[in-house]
């Protein structure tokens, strides 16, 4: 069974910075692609940063040059920097697994406020 534990989340001022740790047991790790998704309040969950197993990228406009998401295969962990936080970052941060149907984390807040 495929399990994902997010952590690094908590409060950061604007202009702040944060990484975000996924952590995947249950599962070969290396050759599936990664995301990271957030969904804030009243909102639709959304694409932020995405990984495949090449170790290609890809963001949105909304965070481009802001997050960036890599990955260690020998630690079964995927991470994601962010930096130059805005208060509209806020929001719960997810990370899945792009096997068959997808896995979820349970999500780690993260907060942007003075």
């Amino acid at each position: 069974q495929v399990r994902l534990v997010e952590s690094g989340g908590g409060l950061v001022q604007p202009g702040g910075s944060l990484r975000l740790s996924c952590a995947a047991a249950g599962s070969i790790f290396s050759i599936y692609a990664m995301g990271w998704y957030r969904q804030a309040p009243g909102k639709q969950r959304e694409l932020v940063a995405a990984i495949t197993s090449g170790d290609s990228t890809n963001y949105p406009d909304s965070v481009k040059g802001r997050f960036t998401i890599c990955r260690d295969n020998a630690k079964n962990t995927v991470y994601l920097e962010m930096k130059g936080l805005k208060p509209e970052d806020t929001a719960v941060y997810y990370c899945r697994m792009n096997k068959l149907g997808g896995y979820w984390g349970q999500g780690t807040q993260v907060t942007v406020s003075s």
